[in-house]
């Protein structure tokens, strides 16, 4: 290198070290981010919410900006909603539990029925293996219906509703579900309170509530919250033939391959099923799914939109 290459290449340095670091460095553009608008009241199973008082607002506002921009999660839970909601909404109401619980479920377990938390809670009403044994559910290494839907959601309505004949209000239902019918009315009596939305308690629990409201304010109309989906990206309800099985099964996967499917989809379409292998030493009778080959198609599955608000046709 020659000395003029040198004194050039020393003076060409020299110049951007002068420049503002700013300038140095190619421009970021970010995208646009709004705040999600909060409304001055919600209805929750039929009981009007106010969001006028700032604790109540800001709590609301937390959540549901929380939910608008977790997108893959939210946008992921619109299309599980569209195969789950019209089995489990059948449930609920058979049962005499208002239909906005649905989004305690998406709260819960964002509709993945094979959700298990850290605390070992399971499925998509997330039951601790105690409290589903005390509502009727098994819970062993062979069988666990806490991932049965069907009986899960049952489970689930009997006890929203003996916590509804105890408080009287859902929102108080709603904190019992998440922190346990002990704790929440030990606290109203102490509290000296009607409802969990005037206690103060440990932060998840003060939040839950909020979440379902602002899981209910979302999935009603995700479009203003800039989702946009279309009726063919919801995932469909599946169709599907019973099979009643009162005896042992010694393999499964053999088993599901006489009924013309595979042990993997037996395994997703029955996730209470937990071993390879079925004892039933006391010959208990299991209704095991099979879905029919038309559902496991999208060619053939067709199309059908639980609500139309959840996509742009």
């Amino acid at each position: 290198m020659t000395m003029k290459t040198i004194a050039i290449c020393t003076l060409a340095a020299a110049s951007l070290l002068a420049m503002p670091l700013a300038a140095q460095r190619t421009p970021v553009v970010f995208s646009d981010v709004y705040s999600p608008e909060v409304p001055e009241s919600v209805t929750l199973c039929g009981e009007k919410i106010s969001l006028d008082p700032v604790d109540r607002y800001e709590r609301f506002d937390r959540e549901i900006a929380s939910i608008a921009y977790t997108h893959g999660t939210t946008m992921l839970m619109i299309k599980r909603a569209n195969r789950y909601f019209p089995e489990l909404s059948k449930i609920l109401k058979e049962n005499g539990v208002p239909q906005d619980m649905l989004y305690l479920a998406c709260v819960e377990s964002s509709l993945n029925p094979r959700a298990y938390s850290p605390a070992k809670a399971a499925g998509l009403w997330q039951f601790m293996a105690t409290t589903a044994k005390e509502y009727g559910l098994e819970v062993n290494d062979e069988v666990d219906e806490r991932y049965n839907i069907e009986k899960a959601t049952a489970a689930a309505a009997r006890y929203l509703k003996k916590a509804y004949a105890k408080y009287g209000n859902w929102p108080s239902v709603m904190a019992a579900y998440n922190g346990g019918m002990t704790r929440i009315s030990k606290e109203l009596g102490s509290q000296n309170a009607d409802t969990s939305l005037d206690l103060y308690l440990v932060e998840e629990t003060t939040r839950y509530p909020y979440r379902i409201m602002a899981m209910k304010t979302l999935m009603e109309n995700p479009s203003a919250y800039g989702f946009h989906l279309r009726d063919n990206q919801l995932y469909q309800p599946r169709k599907y033939r019973t099979v009643e099985v009162s005896g042992p099964v010694p393999d499964w996967a053999a088993w599901a391959k006489k009924q013309g499917i595979t042990y993997s989809i037996l395994r997703e379409e029955n996730p209470w099923i937990r071993s390879k292998s079925l004892t039933n030493k006391s010959g208990k009778t299991y209704k095991v799914r099979i879905p029919l080959a038309e559902s496991l198609s999208r060619r053939t599955a067709g199309t059908k939109t639980f609500n139309p608000a959840w996509t742009d046709r």
